[in-house]
């Protein structure tokens, strides 16, 4: 047991170094969780009378009005036997004080140090470790007297500040109420007693203590109080001066008496919370340090302090969007796919509109056929009209051609948005953010432009070339083909002309299918290809010009977020400092 309790020493000793004090933040406390024993009392009831008693050292300030401005947590450790008796300060570390009467003036120092030389409160705590033979292990918190009103020099909501303080520690359900009243008083007046009801109206976790007994009134006893007559707890009360001091008659009560009784008493009760706690806070430890752990990835690393670091970081960072936009292309993660989706559909659906039969209408074919002839009508085969009709129909393939350019170039934009988004760390650094999105975009664009250029060049190749072997394999006939004996007349009419359009419409939609398959070619080669290959290399060459200041500039952070990260990574250290506690007490049993 004596291990459990030294275990929530040493967690509530790491809490107040990584700042846990138990206040309302938006960071998990792990403070809160631990029991605690809070000494409570007003102002004068003697908590420092029983504090000392159970230390067995004059160590605490003394003095008028409020002189505990601060929650002390009073660790005490038992050493051997024979062991010099020391105190050190969690904000001391490396001092140890072997005079009592300097650890008194480290306590007002410290206590001036965060309050000023005034008599305000503050609810940040000074931790005190006393180890001595002569104690048993035990942690205490000593919180500020109640008080009824202020006095000079102090703010009207004195009052109200010290309830709020000791409220916060003493509504826990963990911490035992260690209720300090004087014996010269009505228990019914007693300050400790009436805020302790408020939060344990049982008094199922409240051990009271009786002070001052010598000083009550001539003929005036202590006995109901000590046996619960007058106010009853689920753990008797105790006397907190000496055996000595009560009359012969009320010796049976001696078993609950002296200081060194309480101590025992309060370590035994603590031990018996602590047990039953520390399943849950176990749970609670390791849940938080996975919370933390997810939130602290998800702000990112803390930035590099040299200029080499922050390049390298840099890098990195604009790698993991490279790599995450090319997962998109991949099929790794969702919307590659669209970019099959043009090549599959829309440029197919472009190419059907085209509608090549109503180009070459009849009326079409007549007036091309003819103002290709010119002054000299053709002999055997308008080869200058077939030229004409042929070029006027597949040149409309450049307006498909180029909406399929367009549509796969958005769909690249649109995946290096989502890369962008995806990419944590670009989270972190606006600006790299912005600078990384504008290189990619610059980029898509010349892309763009190269595969629009040789896309079209596909198109404009089949206008300036006709395949030869197609009229080749085309049946012969002289007499309807264009016999020079026929006349001029003959040669136009709409039988030879709708011949005409049948073999251009064959051609071209011949000239079409070719082209609905080497157009994605062109497309992926000059945009998809080049977009995994070399999306950022325009960045990276002039990553490698910008001067150091333009350099940690693109690092620039919120920071807000700045903050939150250096705040959870204290609080992570504190949650896995208390796993691994927790852990060594476990495989020590």
């Amino acid at each position: 047991m004596e291990n459990l309790i030294s275990l929530v020493n040493k967690i509530q000793r790491a809490c107040t170094a990584l700042g846990d004090h138990g206040e309302a933040s938006a960071l998990p406390t792990l403070w809160d969780s631990l029991p605690a024993i809070a000494v409570v009392g007003g102002q004068s009831s003697g908590k420092s009378s029983v504090l000392e008693s159970v230390v067995g050292k004059d160590f605490l300030p003394r003095g008028s009005g409020i002189v505990t401005r601060r929650p002390l947590v009073l660790q005490l450790h038992k050493i051997d036997e024979g062991s010099r008796e020391y105190a050190e300060f969690l904000h001391l570390p490396r001092k140890r004080f072997t005079d009592f009467a300097a650890v008194r003036k480290e306590i007002q120092d410290e206590t001036d140090r965060e309050t000023g030389r005034s008599k305000q409160i503050s609810t940040v705590p000074i931790h005190l470790s006393i180890y001595s033979p002569n104690v048993v292990n035990l942690t205490l918190i000593d919180l500020p007297g109640l008080t009824k009103v202020a006095v000079e020099g102090q703010p009207d909501s004195i009052v109200h500040d010290i309830e709020n303080m000791v409220h916060s520690y003493i509504e826990k359900p963990n911490c035992i109420i260690l209720a300090i009243s004087p014996a010269n008083q009505d228990l019914a007046t007693s300050d400790a007693i009436k805020i302790s009801r408020e939060v344990d109206p049982t008094g199922e976790r409240t051990l009271g203590v009786l002070t001052k007994i010598d000083l009550m009134d001539k003929g005036t006893d202590a006995v109901d109080i000590l046996e619960g007559k007058s106010y009853r707890l689920k753990f008797p009360w105790v006397e907190s001066e000496s055996i000595l001091l009560i009359p012969p008659e009320y010796k049976h009560l001696a078993h609950r008496m002296g200081s060194e009784h309480l101590a025992k008493m309060l370590s035994k009760h603590l031990e018996t919370v602590i047990k039953s706690k520390i399943p849950g806070i176990q749970s609670l430890i390791n849940k938080t340090v996975a919370d933390l752990e997810a939130e602290l990835s998800r702000l990112g690393k803390p930035i590099a302090t040299d200029d080499g670091g922050k390049l390298y970081a840099i890098m990195e960072i604009s790698r993991s969007f490279d790599q995450i936009f090319k997962e998109h292309l991949d099929g790794v993660r969702p919307g590659g796919d669209k970019v099959y989706n043009v090549f599959d559909n829309q440029l197919p659906a472009a190419l059907k509109r085209l509608q090549f039969d109503k180009q070459l209408a009849m009326e079409n074919i007549r007036k091309l056929i003819t103002e290709a002839d010119g002054y000299q009508p053709h002999l055997i085969a308008p080869e200058q009209g077939y030229r004409r009709l042929i070029e006027s129909s597949v040149v409309t393939i450049r307006g498909p051609a180029e909406a399929a350019v367009d549509a796969v170039h958005a769909i690249l934009k649109d995946l290096v948005h989502k890369a962008i988004s995806e990419t944590v760390e670009l989270k972190q650094y606006p600006s790299l953010r912005v600078e990384v999105g504008n290189a990619a975009s610059e980029s898509l664009e010349r892309m763009r432009a190269e595969s629009k250029k040789a896309t079209l060049q596909l198109v404009d190749m089949e206008c300036s070339y006709l395949t030869v072997d197609f009229f080749r394999k085309l049946p012969q006939d002289i007499e309807k083909g264009g016999n020079p004996t026929h006349s001029i007349f003959d040669r136009y009419n709409d039988s030879y002309l709708r011949r005409i359009g049948t073999t251009v419409l064959s051609y071209v939609n011949m000239v079409c299918a070719s082209l609905r398959n080497s157009i994605p070619k062109s497309i992926v080669y000059c945009q998809v290809r080049e977009a995994k290959r070399s999306l950022l290399d325009h960045f990276y060459t002039d990553l490698g010009k910008l001067e150091p200041k333009r350099v940690s500039s693109l690092l620039n952070e919120d920071p807000a977020v700045m903050e939150r990260r250096r705040d959870l990574a204290k609080r992570l250290e504190l949650y896995r400092s208390a796993q691994a506690e927790i852990d060594a007490v476990a495989w020590s049993k």
